[in-house]
């Protein structure tokens, strides 16, 4: 008497691995006799259609809502704090940032960090940022931003900023005078307060660029499937979705802080790579920083694929996999190729399989 074939009633552990778009497929043992359900007639309890159409791999993973490029501002020199601008408070180019002992820090815009004082004869990236800023500002009318030095016409351009502020008008810029940043900035956090001295190097405040991102993690074996420059969309906690793109993809794993439970060792803790993703409109999302947001990814999508419900494979009693086909009040199996799986369904080809072909699924 041939041996029946069993549903494997989510007992197939499907592996995404994204090595060169393929995807590896292991079976656990199937479930035994008695954990499918079947009709008195021996037919099964439903059944579903084989479908041709697009398939997308897609999944949906958890993210935070935050702000971009977060860094630290640490203090240029010594002092006591008397004034810090507020958590939540966004910033602009020669905007203050925070006091001591009475003394402005003001922003401006560059990537290159206030190092030194800058006066006449300097040169470097530093005075080019700086007399950009000064442009921008309309103080310096005529200076040449992509010369880097530190001329006459510059020294003139920061008095005339100096000036503007009600400070001692020397010409010159000390270390102490202004933090440069890529651009507008959010003060995420004080970690210095009014009558601290926080003391060369020592931060006084947590920064954030103001445009709004989501940030997520994924298994390093699933990366692959988040790709620079693709859709995705985002549901936020309100149930309203936007839409956004991958920004980033980290390129190193580190291991998963939360852990699956492991020993000491660690050896259970899964490798992550996390995912930042630029928001189409952020300054549309009002929703709260470090918010719970999910994303759904779009992954790789197969044209004109046959598909399946994952749930009518099942395990032949000779190997491999096939479908439970329902034709005329009766049952036949049709060992089938897996492909693709996605959003519940699983890419299948098979000599035997057409569209529109009623196969076997057991009642969840």
């Amino acid at each position: 008497m041939r041996k029946r074939a069993k549903w494997l009633l989510g007992s197939l552990a499907v592996v995404l691995a994204a090595s060169g778009g393929g995807y590896a497929v292991t079976a656990a043992q199937p479930q035994r006799e008695s954990g499918r359900e079947q009709r008195g007639d021996g037919l099964p309890p439903a059944t579903a259609p084989v479908q041709r159409g697009d398939l997308s791999s897609g999944l949906r993973v958890e993210g935070t809502l935050g702000y971009a490029q977060e860094r630290k501002v640490n203090a240029a020199g010594p002092g006591v704090l008397t004034w810090v601008a507020g958590e939540g408070t966004a910033v602009e180019r020669d905007g203050r940032l925070y006091e001591v002992n009475g003394r402005t820090v003001r922003l401006m815009y560059g990537s290159t960090p206030m190092y030194r004082p800058l006066k006449s004869g300097d040169k470097g990236e530093d005075v080019k940022q700086l007399k950009r800023n000064l442009q921008a500002l309309g103080y310096g009318t005529g200076l040449d931003p992509e010369d880097g030095a530190f001329t006459a016409g510059t020294a003139t351009a920061v008095k005339r900023w100096q000036k503007a502020h009600k400070v001692p008008e020397t010409g010159e810029v000390a270390k102490e005078d202004i933090a440069f940043a890529p651009g507008p900035q959010r003060v995420r956090k004080n970690d210095a307060a009014v009558g601290d001295e926080p003391g060369p190097g020592k931060p006084v405040m947590t920064l954030t660029g103001t445009e709004r991102i989501v940030r997520f993690e994924m298994d390093a074996a699933k990366a692959g499937t988040a790709k620079t420059g693709e859709p995705v969309t985002v549901r936020l906690p309100d149930g309203a979705t936007v839409t956004g793109k991958i920004d980033s993809v980290g390129a190193t794993a580190g291991p998963d802080e939360k852990g699956d439970g492991g020993g000491p060792g660690g050896g259970d803790k899964k490798a992550k790579v996390e995912v930042v993703v630029a928001l189409d409109k952020p300054a549309e999302v009002g929703t709260p920083d470090r918010s719970p947001v999910s994303v759904g990814l779009t992954g790789e999508t197969r044209k004109g694929v046959l598909s399946v419900p994952v749930n009518a494979l099942l395990a032949l009693a000779g190997g491999g996999f096939g479908v439970q086909v329902v034709e005329d009040g009766r049952t036949r199996e049709v060992g089938v190729q897996l492909g693709m799986f996605g959003n519940g369904r699983v890419e299948v080809t098979g000599d035997a399989l057409e569209e529109g072909m009623q196969v076997g699924i057991p009642k969840l």
